[in-house]
């Protein structure tokens, strides 16, 4: 039971749970309208690397750029490169110190037995949502999973993701590769009940640096709502995670942990499994813990999670 109670990570989404509409604030998609943008066929920079690379290289999905190879162990070949043409270099999305972007997941540290579980939850279709990482699923050999799963494995979690708590926040807007970011135009408006991430630095992002993370807004009130749902059950609502993820969030035996992670990912897991199009062994019991929370809830658990130290 305790391998599998509290299971969360790896993907993106679109259905609806019981009763509740899909939080779209929490599912980024590229807007059909987008912002105008000036040609740039400049090489980028970053302080203190080496490397210089331009627009077409960063975007590179079989060959993402490494500016700091030192901040991570050395990158077996899935991760650096990939294996074309049906499965992209993992490091594109998930960058080489694993900690992702919001419309990703942060996979440092995942226990391997719980990243090959998940590989074939996507490949068999218990686990749906992302269509990107069924395709890779299904082309990915398992020795490349292996060499993927004890890559990511190695490498140290770090600080990636900064918690405010507001009543408003930036006009934003869904830009290419379902990245979240501030509208040139600037302005702000009412939070509402949602959380809204976007990137510390969107240069950084938008070059898949690893150096700068997100800053995830929420709801004032919600991290110590969260709080009492995560650690209590919410007075029965639900169960505490540290029963399967550990006192500190930070997983338990092949359990991931869930602390320091992207606060809509969190979302994005819960009402997956929510509404059953996240399934298998690893969220079979999951379902207990999820069935009567509300969008509500998964917010307040995520601007929890988010906020604790990975």
């Amino acid at each position: 039971m305790r391998r599998s109670l509290c299971a969360l990570l790896i993907g993106l989404v679109p259905l609806v749970a019981y009763g509740a509409e899909r939080p779209d604030w929490a599912f980024p998609v590229t807007d059909k309208v987008q912002p105008p943008v000036k040609a740039d066929d400049q090489p980028k920079t970053a302080p203190g690397s080496d490397k210089s690379y331009t627009r077409k290289q960063i975007d590179d999905l079989f060959n993402p750029p490494d500016w700091y190879p030192d901040m991570h162990p050395p990158m077996p070949q899935i991760v650096a490169h990939g294996n074309a043409p049906g499965v992209r270099a993992c490091g594109s999305c998930h960058l080489p110190t694993g900690t992702g972007h919001d419309e990703s997941a942060y996979v440092a540290a995942l226990p391997v037995a719980y990243f090959i579980r998940q590989m074939a939850d996507y490949k068999s279709g218990a686990r749906t949502g992302s269509g990107s990482m069924t395709t890779i699923a299904k082309a990915i050999t398992e020795d490349e999973v292996r060499s993927a799963a004890d890559y990511f494995a190695s490498v140290k979690p770090r600080p990636w993701i900064r918690v405010v708590e507001t009543d408003t926040v930036p006009k934003t807007y869904v830009g290419p590769g379902n990245k979240r970011l501030r509208l040139p135009d600037g302005g702000t408006e009412p939070i509402g009940n949602r959380i809204i991430e976007i990137p510390e630095d969107e240069n950084v992002v938008l070059n898949r640096d690893p150096r700068l993370g997100f800053v995830a807004f929420v709801p004032k009130g919600s991290i110590a709502k969260g709080e009492a749902l995560v650690t209590k059950g919410g007075d029965g609502k639900t169960l505490p995670c540290a029963i399967c993820h550990g006192q500190t969030l930070k997983g338990l035996g092949d359990v991931p942990p869930i602390a320091g992670r992207q606060a809509n990912y969190i979302v994005r897991q819960l009402f997956m499994i929510q509404d059953g199009s996240r399934s298998g062994p690893s969220a079979a019991l999951m379902k207990q813990v999820v069935e009567n929370l509300t969008i509500d809830d998964m917010l307040d658990i995520a601007a929890y999670t988010a906020s604790r130290e990975p």
